[in-house]
């Protein structure tokens, strides 16, 4: 086997995590940035909820009033005529896109990388104009003794990328919106190349071109751009339908390794490797004949959205052993292990 799945999984559940508020569940506690602080492994949940009672016919989505901090339920009635439900994860109404949950950053703290303490309160909650609809998966990068955390913004202007700073996870200080909507599967490499930062991203072309990591440079990790199309999609491979970039870059010897994740043409996530030269990321050097980890879990093929495996960090030992923290079915929070020399074996 490529990977190993912990026999603990899923190791955080929505049930683990108290709700911020007593009149919301939560319903989703996945896709943590995973880093390693004061000797404990981390990871920054994204914590998705929604109101505890909901009304049988109605769709209802929580949203934040940016002007009072406070959240407000948008409601539809289901026999409204422009009201048009996907799945349970949203709906759309009049051509606006809603989410029927609300998701914000979340600490879990350990020692050993496998049992977790929740923190009892949101680190990170919605707050600006551009996250009325929430926050979601972060991707953690540490340079010097900055952390730098990309995260996922959605609001009715679209879902695009903002920036955290932080060294002590206590004080998280917002840097503004680095990627304009649709950009989003962010991380940035934890070191800079040439005197610049690099990150990938994934902007989401509507019209012409596929859904595909890209590469951009950056002087002062607000400001970027040398935009360049990196890892496309493979027809007929387990990443046929769309890439985007997984956890943040791992240093080797024979280069920059990134785990990420594809989709097929069916909607169904599993997670590859590519390797890409240490002194010009935009070379790619290497990439996955198979995929790391597919949906075979029972937690990976049911849940809130089935078929996913999806990760946005791991944690790496200085004997290269490799541990994916990743969200199964957008629901729960569960781990795999495996080596940088296996997942090396792996590529072509």
């Amino acid at each position: 086997m490529l990977v190993h799945r912990l026999k603990e999984n899923p190791l955080i559940t929505p049930a683990d995590v108290p709700p911020s508020r007593d009149d919301y569940e939560v319903v989703g506690a996945f896709n943590p940035g995973v880093t390693v602080f004061n000797d404990e492994i981390l990871l920054l949940l994204r914590v998705a909820e929604r109101p505890r009672n909901r009304p049988a016919n109605q769709q209802v989505a929580p949203v934040l009033d940016p002007a009072t901090g406070k959240l407000v339920l948008f409601r539809v009635k289901n026999d409204e005529y422009d009201l048009e439900v996907p799945d349970s994860r949203s709906f759309t109404y009049k051509g606006q896109m809603y989410l029927t949950s609300i998701s914000h950053l979340r600490l879990a703290r350990s020692t050993d990388g496998v049992h977790f303490t929740i923190d009892p309160q949101p680190a990170v909650f919605p707050q600006t104009l551009y996250e009325t609809f929430g926050l979601e998966d972060p991707r953690i990068s540490r340079i010097g003794d900055d952390f730098y955390i990309a995260y996922k913004v959605v609001s009715e202007y679209g879902i695009a990328t903002g920036l955290l700073r932080t060294r002590d996870f206590v004080q998280f200080e917002r840097q503004g919106i680095i990627f304009c909507p649709e950009n989003l599967d962010v991380a940035i490499f934890p070191e800079r190349i040439g005197g610049k930062l690099f990150a990938l991203t994934r902007p989401v072309p509507r019209h012409i071109g596929p859904r595909a990591i890209w590469l951009a440079s950056s002087e002062d990790g607000v400001r970027w751009g040398n935009h360049w199309p990196l890892l496309p999609p493979r027809p007929g491979h387990f990443d046929g339908g769309k890439t985007g970039a997984s956890c943040v870059p791992i240093r080797t010897k024979e280069g920059w390794l990134e785990i990420y994740h594809g989709a097929d043409e069916s909607d169904r996530y599993s997670l590859g490797a590519a390797l890409l030269d240490l002194d010009d990321p935009t070379r790619v050097l290497a990439r996955s004949r198979e995929p790391l980890m597919q949906p075979e879990a029972d937690y990976e093929i049911r849940g809130f959205y089935g078929n996913v495996v999806f990760s946005c960090g791991a944690w790496v030992t200085d004997r290269g052993e490799v541990t994916l923290y990743y969200g199964a079915s957008d629901e729960a929070t569960a781990a795999a292990t495996t080596t940088i020399d296996r997942i090396m074996d792996t590529l072509e």
